[in-house]
């Protein structure tokens, strides 16, 4: 039976389609608003989504993109109004929106309409979250509004980021719907023309310039003499200042051009009130996809996350979420799952035992260093090499050494 979420403000509308849903055999789920319709789609899966767009506390159109943006649109909608324009229908449309029903809705087109969008496939879930998940958050949204206007002015916008760095979601959030996304972090072949022609209209990204090789800094330079031809946009971000960059032997020309622009975002560090909404978009999405079990987070485990400092930025929190809901035994996870995983990932080398050989030492630090760093970079070795500054068949074999096992298929 399939089950259909109707969000309406005005219950005699909400009872009315749930007789006329009910007597054709479907199950009808109701909402008075948006944020309950949220904790419905939290606590369940609708298999289509009839939303009222006019609504007292945050208008359908709103939550609609709030799902879109938080991968959260895996069932058709259906926007209904009374006041509906043109415009409205439209946008609304543009963002996901299966159809658009005028009120009074009549029956014919109501029953044709739900029928339409429950044969219509599921929506693939998208893999990644953008700042636009998090409509709650006004910290966020302001950083939304910021990119988007520095992004309409400029082709490349540069991170000035310290630790807790958002980098990641600033550029998933520029990045256009099915539009290619390069991380040049990653690439560490000479890029060619051809792999510019295949990211077409794309977005271009680098987690931090101070951590890339002096290949990876050619592989800019040729890309930011060419966004304009191949229709390309550039997020980089960086921790450290432009002279800084120059004193490590930066082409100053290129160091110059990437600082033109530029913004301060927030960090995790002082998004603390933010984090109970990230984190528990972070679980739902990732339950969405697939990544991981069904799983919620008790009160005072939102509470714990909130008061971890979350220097790895976005990368750690993401990877401790994840950690978490694979690692639970049950539905909820408390805060104690919590404070033992952040105590042992965070602090493990402070617990590191000071009565062993200085090589068993040497060793048990090593394996803990490079299992925080390996968990950080979701097993990317090439990332990995990065950061440690080992060649990448020396780390191989470190590790191998270290017992630690990885696997090939995550070097780009």
């Amino acid at each position: 039976m399939a089950k259909i979420l109707v969000v309406d403000d005005e219950i005699g509308i909400r009872e009315l389609l749930r007789e006329i849903l009910c007597d054709e055999g479907y199950d009808v789920l109701l909402a008075e608003n948006a944020a309950s319709a949220r904790k419905v789609r939290q606590a369940t899966r609708p298999d289509l989504v009839l939303l009222d767009i006019w609504m007292p506390d945050t208008d359908g159109v709103t939550l609609l993109k709030e799902w879109a943006a938080s991968g959260l649109l895996s069932m058709p909608v259906i926007m209904m109004s009374g006041h509906g324009t043109i415009d409205t229908a439209i946008e609304a449309i543009r963002f996901g929106a299966l159809d658009f029903l005028e009120k009074p809705i009549a029956l014919q087109k109501l029953l044709a309409a739900v029928k339409r969008g429950l044969q219509r496939q599921p929506s693939k879930t998208q893999s990644h979250l953008t700042l636009g998940a998090f409509q709650r958050s006004a910290p966020l949204r302001d950083l939304r509004r910021r990119l988007d206007q520095l992004n309409q002015k400029s082709r490349q916008i540069l991170l000035r980021v310290g630790a807790g760095s958002l980098a990641e979601l600033c550029g998933r959030s520029l990045q256009a719907a099915g539009s290619p996304w390069l991380d040049l972090g990653n690439l560490t072949q000479p890029i060619e023309v051809q792999m510019l022609e295949s990211a077409r209209g794309g977005q271009l990204f680098v987690e931090d310039l101070s951590q890339i090789s002096r290949a990876q800094q050619k592989n800019l330079s040729f890309v930011v003499d060419r966004l304009e031809k191949y229709d390309l946009h550039l997020l980089v971000a960086c921790s450290v200042s432009a002279e800084a960059l120059i004193g490590e032997g930066w082409d100053p020309l290129l160091v110059r051009r990437l600082f033109e622009i530029s913004l301060v975002p927030p960090s995790l560090l002082e998004l603390k009130d933010e984090l109970p909404e990230m984190v528990t978009q972070l679980l739902q999405h990732m339950t969405e996809t697939g990544e991981v079990p069904p799983r919620t987070l008790s009160t005072s485990a939102l509470n714990a996350l909130r008061n971890t400092p979350w220097g790895g930025g976005f990368p750690e929190l993401k990877s401790a979420v994840r950690s978490l809901a694979l690692g639970s035994l049950d539905n909820e996870i408390n805060a104690d799952e919590v404070v033992r995983f952040v105590s042992r990932a965070s602090n493990a080398a402070l617990a590191l035992p000071l009565d062993l050989p200085l090589r068993e030492a040497r060793e048990t630090f090593e394996r803990i260093y490079f299992e925080h760093h390996l968990q950080l970079e979701d097993g990317n070795i090439t990332r990995l090499a990065e950061k440690t500054g080992l060649e990448r068949t020396h780390l191989y074999r470190k590790l191998k050494q270290l017992g630690i096992q990885v696997g090939r298929r995550n070097e780009a």
